[in-house]
């Protein structure tokens, strides 16, 4: 059950950030198009990528013992930095939703385009792969939970943002929403960063 939560916990903290992909399902969301077909697509894709550096980092390090202790630190180091950019954009500002600036197009298209956005995103294979992975060899043999409570994480963001987007609209169309969410991921992300770092001392 630790294990399950702690995949759950760490899947929802990275996945809330704000990007491409998520600002699209919010967008769909929000104009009620296509929701159901490209929340199971993240979801499982998600699922997919996580399975790969979750089971993946388990064979490599079988082979390469000295892996899991660098990752550690690698992931401890990339949620850090993910941190400070998420504090940057909130010191920023800029970011605000606008529904319509996506124009119209049938489930295809918008599949294709939800398609790019996750698989040819290089920073979701940080998050997913990299990170996720690194992290699961804490839960030598709680892998498969690890992984389930990850993927069940990104199930229900993208079900909430998906089908709750109706919800969130007048907030998120205020820029100020936009910096308050950065500021909290970042400091999600910098416990995290300091949780990984105390681990491996």
């Amino acid at each position: 059950m630790l294990a399950f939560l702690n995949g759950f916990g760490l899947s929802l903290s990275l996945i809330v950030a704000v990007g491409a992909q998520n600002a699209f399902v919010l967008r769909q969301g929000l104009r009620r198009e296509y929701v159901g077909p490209l929340v199971i697509f993240c979801a499982i894709s998600d699922a997919i990528l996580m399975a790969i550096g979750v089971f993946g980092f388990a064979y490599l390090n079988d082979k390469l013992p000295a892996l899991a202790p660098a990752m550690v630190w690698i992931g401890a180091v990339f949620v850090f930095v993910y941190g400070m950019l998420s504090f940057r954009r909130a010191w920023e500002g800029g970011e605000a939703l606008n529904p319509d600036s996506t124009g119209k197009g049938g489930l295809k298209a918008a599949l294709l385009f939800c398609f790019a956005i996750t698989w040819f995103n290089p920073h979701v294979y940080l998050d997913t792969v990299l990170l996720v992975g690194s992290i699961a060899t804490k839960f030598d043999a709680s892998r498969v939970a690890f992984w389930a409570g990850a993927s069940s994480g990104s199930a229900v963001f993208f079900v909430a943002l998906g089908y709750g987007a109706r919800f969130l609209a007048p907030v998120m169309r205020q820029p100020k929403a936009w910096q308050i969410l950065e500021f909290i991921i970042g400091v999600v992300m910098v416990l995290i960063a300091a949780g990984l770092v105390m681990s491996a001392i």
